[in-house]
């Protein structure tokens, strides 16, 4: 499927994660957004962590800051050759699950959707997983079943084996409304063709303008490890 139709034909996707693979099959691919409706939501930016090849939230202006709950969080970190990423404060329940000798779907286990009632945002998160030129990835979802605050679904999905120039795109929100509809289904298929910075740009141009904050896309080349990464953000 096309990412960029999927994007550009939905106004509120909420927060977003792909993981896949290059088209040339040297790089693991990760790409995380975040939107906003909210004047809260959208005064945000993204900046990188160098200590722990990471990145975290922060407000663009901190006079406009109501509420840090939820919106200020590190949606990615690296621990070892697992990069994980997601779109709360669990990428540091994910960590510390990974230290103790927990998979990725024990470590979530003890966590459920956001406390955002009526909208119940579903927690979503991905680990890359690249070493001695080995690659895979899992993405979760944790959402509320049919909006009841009583009913948590913890969803996981393993990809053991990337295909180039594929991967797997899971979001919050199955489009705009009040309250805001939670993701259904399974992670989409969508196509990785291009290099970072084209990829970079396709996610950040798809995205509403009205309602797109910040992006990061990195690059993990499967052999050596190394990084590279693109940051975009609304707020300059």
């Amino acid at each position: 499927m096309s990412l960029e139709s999927m994007l550009s034909e939905n106004s509120y996707p909420g927060r977003g994660i792909v993981a896949g693979m290059s088209s040339d099959g040297k790089y693991a691919v990760c790409a995380y957004f975040i939107m906003g409706r909210s004047e809260n939501s959208r005064n945000r930016v993204f900046v990188e962590v160098p200590e722990d090849n990471g990145i975290e939230t922060r407000p663009y202006d901190i006079n406009k800051l109501s509420d840090p709950s939820l919106i200020i969080y590190h949606p990615v970190r690296v621990d070892g050759p697992t990069t994980i990423v997601t779109n709360g404060d669990q990428t540091d329940t994910v960590r510390n699950g990974l230290d103790k000798g927990f998979t990725f779907e024990q470590s979530l286990r003890s966590r459920t959707f956001e406390p955002d009632a009526p909208n119940y945002t579903p927690r979503i998160s991905a680990v890359l997983n690249v070493h001695a030129g080995k690659y895979d990835y899992q993405m979760s979802i944790i959402k509320s079943e049919d909006g009841t605050p009583e009913r948590p679904i913890h969803c996981t999905y393993s990809y053991g084996k990337p295909v180039p120039g594929e991967g797997h795109f899971i979001h919050t929100y199955q489009h705009d409304g009040d309250p805001l509809p939670s993701f259904s289904g399974e992670p989409k298929k969508v196509e990785i063709t291009s290099g970072i910075d084209d990829f970079a740009l396709l996610i950040w141009d798809s995205l509403n303008r009205s309602n797109r904050v910040s992006l990061f896309v990195r690059f993990i080349d499967i052999e050596t490890g190394d990084t590279e990464t693109r940051i975009i953000n609304a707020n300059k």
